[in-house]
């Protein structure tokens, strides 16, 4: 385990000439719609390992002199408060969140675009109230029959009636909360008026996965399909690119289907296309970094078991459709794998089995498994934690890094103060008693030393945690899939 398969020195190299030399070949001014995550590219990390999360925003940092950042977000997706799965907050909360990011590492960050107006209520606060925070905010209207209706996109009643953004620098990375909010008609829209201005400016897409020159069915592009089940992405051959040039590359169906369109789009502003397909659109030097394909494969097929798990449990939730588990499953038909290729999976099943209550089960790096059982004091994820963290301290367990009456108290106060009905301690609850021990407790700060090491570790529990046990995992960067059930059988679930 924890072995790596790419090189991300050689990645981010490659990348920042990549995109200097579009720029040079567009006459110094780029549009690059941005898509995926900047920051925290989790995804990527898991299936190439040795990908560093941060590794697009270390390569923006790279050209940060010449980039500038333009964030975009759809009026639709702010009057109906759409929020990001993974953070839980709202896309209008994103696009500060995101600003405050970009400004805390240097990038420029010189406006926002809210695309799809229609004059909405909330959008029209939203944009106050990035005005009254010095930023400044452009709008962008609906084009009727949008994409098809080509001669009136590329009019003055279509791309002209749209805001034109102010920018200052060659690399414009155009970036948002989530999918649907405008990224590349934002472009499109710029390259129309910067053309009748006289400015010479292109447009490029980055985007990670699918990895054009892998094997349509390499195990990286299908973790890429398993990660998009709810978008209904789907990677192909790209029919442009092998007729242009007879070459086999890998795209996705969005791409493929609109590439007629953007090209008539971009022949119609410019008088031609830069582009014969969609791969050609693509900055993307991800696919010649990989340096172990048997390491990329077995991290990308992990990371398709442990979609289809997080799936399931999001459809028990009512978040997800039967239908996305099925294609999932269809997934892991194609790579031959099944939930027993992930030991965390049985290991902690069986402890749950035998003990008759909740377990949870985590896999250390040198391949060692871990469980914890739900005990009057402690829930199996905190019970887990505090096992493992003795196995990697080499700490006997028969030794208590928390004394029962530093638990006790705390219980009192969750169910006699607090509310709560559970009188067992989470895991940030034990986290937090273990960084208190660990002040006189030369054991527990040993403990305490350990938790580093849980980074990348695999985990699995028998039932669905609580938001609290989930967060934890994921700041201590342990992959961590439920079994599709709840503890009890209640409605409401906190």
């Amino acid at each position: 385990m924890n072995k790596k398969g790419f090189d991300n020195d050689k990645y981010l190299r490659l990348q920042s000439q990549k995109i200097l030399d579009r720029i040079e070949y567009f006459g110094g001014k780029l549009y690059l719609e941005f898509g995926g995550k900047l920051f925290d590219d989790f995804h990527a990390s898991r299936v190439l390992p040795g990908f560093k999360p941060d590794s697009k925003v270390k390569m923006l940092m790279e050209l940060r002199d010449q980039a500038e950042i333009v964030i975009t977000i759809s009026a639709d997706d702010i009057e109906k408060s759409k929020r990001r799965g993974d953070l839980g907050i709202t896309y209008d909360l994103d696009v500060l969140r995101l600003i405050d990011a970009f400004r805390e590492i240097g990038l420029y960050v010189g406006s926002v675009v809210i695309t799809h107006y229609r004059s909405q209520h909330n959008a029209d606060l939203f944009q106050k109230r990035l005005m009254s925070l010095g930023i400044r905010v452009y709008r962008h209207y609906p084009i009727p029959d949008y994409p098809s209706n080509i001669p009136l996109i590329v009019s003055d009643d279509g791309f002209g009636k749209n805001d034109y953004v102010e920018t200052s620098k060659s690399l414009i990375v155009v970036t948002a909360p989530g999918p649907g909010s405008g990224k590349m008609a934002v472009c499109l829209s710029q390259i129309y008026h910067d053309n009748k201005r006289g400015v010479q400016a292109g447009y490029a897409k980055f985007e990670t996965f699918p990895i054009w020159n892998l094997p349509l069915k390499h195990p990286v592009n299908i973790a890429y399909e398993a990660a998009t089940t709810d978008l209904n992405d789907v990677t192909m051959i790209d029919p442009f690119h092998l007729e242009a040039y007879g070459v086999t590359a890998v795209n996705y169906n969005r791409d493929v289907e609109i590439f007629p369109v953007l090209k008539a789009i971009l022949e119609k502003i410019e008088g031609k296309s830069p582009y014969k397909s969609p791969t050609d659109m693509g900055v993307n030097m991800a696919g010649v970094c990989i340096t172990d394909d048997a390491v990329v494969c077995e991290a990308s097929e992990q990371e398709v078991i442990r979609r289809y798990f997080n799936t399931r449990c999001a459809h028990r939730q009512g978040m997800a459709d039967k239908a996305e588990v099925y294609r999932l499953e269809l997934l892991m038909k194609q790579l031959g794998i099944s939930e027993a290729d992930r030991p965390v999976v049985r290991a902690a099943n069986q402890r749950a089995e035998s003990t008759g209550a909740p377990a949870v089960a985590i896999q250390l790096h040198d391949g060692r498994i871990v469980t914890g059982k739900t005990t009057s004091l402690l829930g199996a994820s905190a019970a887990m934690l505090l096992n493992a963290l003795k196995e990697l301290g080499g700490i006997h367990d028969d030794i208590h890094l928390i004394s029962p009456i530093v638990i006790e108290p705390i219980q009192d106060l969750k169910v006699n103060h607090m509310g709560n009905h559970n009188p067992r301690l989470h895991t940030d609850e034990i986290l937090i008693a273990l960084s208190i021990c660990a002040a006189t407790n030369p054991t527990a700060a040993l403990a305490m030393e350990q938790l580093p090491k849980l980074r990348g570790c695999e985990a699995h529990s028998s039932v669905i945690l609580s938001r609290v046990d989930d967060n934890v995992f994921q700041k201590l960067g342990v992959n961590i899939t439920c079994e599709p059930q709840y503890q009890t059988k209640k409605l409401y679930h906190k």
